[in-house]
């Protein structure tokens, strides 16, 4: 596990893994964005646990595209609800060699123009 977990100092930020290793290739399966969200969907803001929770994306973990790659945006709350699923997160990016966007991650309804 990461080291920081341990950090008092250690603030959770939103950030983006980005589907391309450090040497530029597409990280495969195609579907790993998906995959890997649909794993992270039980972490939910009520703390709902409800019997189809793995057909729900968690609001925190969502996949998405950025300059045309799959991609997950990860939303930095999920660590106050379970830290070692932001800390599993920081880790998957790292030992499969992602790119990390460290990035302020919007829900969709703020995004929306007013």
């Amino acid at each position: 596990m990461s080291s920081h977990a341990a950090d008092p100092g250690f603030v959770a930020t939103d950030f983006i893994i980005h589907g391309v290793t450090s040497s530029g290739r597409p990280f495969r399966p195609s579907d790993w964005a998906d995959r890997l969200c649909g794993i992270m969907g039980r972490f939910q803001p009520d703390g709902a646990h409800r019997a189809d929770m793995h057909l729900r994306y968690s609001p925190y973990v969502t996949p998405g595209f950025i300059e045309g790659v799959r991609s997950v945006l990860v939303d930095a709350r999920i660590h106050q609800l379970e830290p070692l699923a932001y800390l599993f997160l920081r880790d998957f990016a790292r030992d499969n060699d992602l790119r990390v966007i460290e990035a302020c991650v919007l829900p969709a309804t703020e995004l929306a123009p007013a």
